[in-house]
Parts: structure tokens; C-alpha cells; sequence
């Protein structure tokens, strides 16, 4: 390809081939018929900060946590309710 300007979008999917799809920026390259360089370039753009992506899952699992948190105690009351409800009815048959 001659050099010039690519667009954003192409860019981003030439870097998800790599970051997401697991491809080696040499073979990306060759493919689309850009630079390693410049794709290793744009790797450093548009790639997400793992930072960024640590605390993003983080704050995913926190908050499926709280939600587990909640269903098991929810699970615990109705369980000790029918505990009680079993006990009850041995002790008085109908």
C-alpha cells in the first residue's frame, strides 16, 4: 500500500487483531500491507490501558460480588424460614 492516511477505523480494527485475536503484529501487518512499525505505533494508541482495564474488571467483579453477596443471604433466609416451617409441622401435624 502507498503511504498515507488510514482511517480511524482501520487502525482500531488492525490493533484489535492483535490485542484481542491473539495475531502477531508482523503477520497483521503483512496481511493489511502496512509497516510494522507503524501498526506497533498504533498498538500503543489505541490499545487500552491495562490500568484502565484492571480497574474496569475490578469494579465487574465487585459489583457481581455484591449481587452473589445478596442472592445468598436472600437463599439463607428462605432456607431458615422453611427450616422452621418443617420443624413446626413435625411438632403439629395437621
Amino acid at each position: 500500500m502507498t503511504k498515507g492516511k488510514f482511517a480511524d477505523e482501520f487502525k482500531e480494527e488492525a490493533v484489535k487483531q492483535v490485542i484481542e485475536r491473539g495475531y502477531t503484529v508482523g503477520d497483521v501487518a503483512k496481511r493489511l500491507g502496512i509497516s510494522v512499525q507503524s501498526l506497533y505505533k498504533w498498538v500503543k494508541m489505541y490499545a487500552p490501558n491495562p490500568t484502565d482495564r484492571y480497574e474496569a474488571e475490578l469494579t465487574e467483579f465487585r459489583r457481581e460480588n455484591l449481587k452473589l453477596k445478596a442472592e445468598l443471604s436472600r437463599a439463607q433466609e428462605e432456607r431458615d424460614i422453611l427450616k422452621k416451617a418443617a420443624a413446626y409441622f413435625a411438632k403439629n401435624p395437621v
